[in-house]
């Protein structure tokens, strides 16, 4: 076999194992969610509490032994990293309440983004070359917009679910790809190897 033919085979191989184990993350993660929602939200928010926490230890450790940075450097760096800590210790001591915080928080981001977008688009609607389509667009964003701002808890909820059943889809076409493409690298170094000899 041609190093050509065996670094084309390595290269499917690592694509292969890649596509599915990202599949098989995406699949089980989007299960967990849609079956263990509360838990699941959980975990990541404990996941990150322990990143607020160790970004803030990395912090500290830049200001205290940092000999490029000048003093208030330094100082903000240190200040950054007990703020990072301390917002880490209080989301481990209320995983739940930290959880749904967030839970609202990012909806509410969503939605004002939502508006926002349908906004900026009846703004540019003189520009657009189909203004029919515009217009329903931003209706849309902008409806859903407030929607999610004034139920900031159910639209959490569908979106997780949303979340959820994308993961599970994303992780089954994955393996899918991760399987079929298999045959497709039996055919091209089939190719290589004929192109070679």
């Amino acid at each position: 076999m041609s190093d050509a033919t065996s670094e084309a085979k390595s290269a499917f191989t690592s694509l292969r194992v890649a596509l599915a184990v990202s599949g098989v993350i995406a699949l089980v993660v989007g299960i967990l969610l849609l079956v263990w929602p509360g838990k699941s939200a959980g975990v990541l928010t404990w996941i990150l509490a322990l990143y607020l926490v160790i970004a803030g230890l990395v912090y500290i450790g830049l200001g205290l032994f940092s000999a490029t940075k000048g003093g208030w450097a330094r100082v903000g760096h240190v200040v950054l990293g007990l703020l990072y800590i301390v917002a880490g210790v209080v989301a481990f001591a209320n995983i739940a309440a930290t959880t749904a915080v967030l839970a609202v928080i990012v909806v509410i981001f969503i939605g004002v983004s939502w508006i926002v977008d349908g906004i900026v688009s009846l703004t540019l609607l003189n520009q657009a070359a189909s203004k029919g389509w515009t217009i329903t667009y931003a209706i849309i964003s902008i409806i859903g917009g407030l929607v999610v701002i004034f139920s900031p808890l159910f639209a959490a909820l569908v979106l997780w679910w949303i979340l959820g059943i994308t993961l599970i889809v994303i992780g089954i076409v994955q393996i899918i790809r991760a399987i079929t493409i298999g045959k497709d690298a039996t055919e091209i170094t089939e190719e290589l190897r004929t192109e070679l000899s």
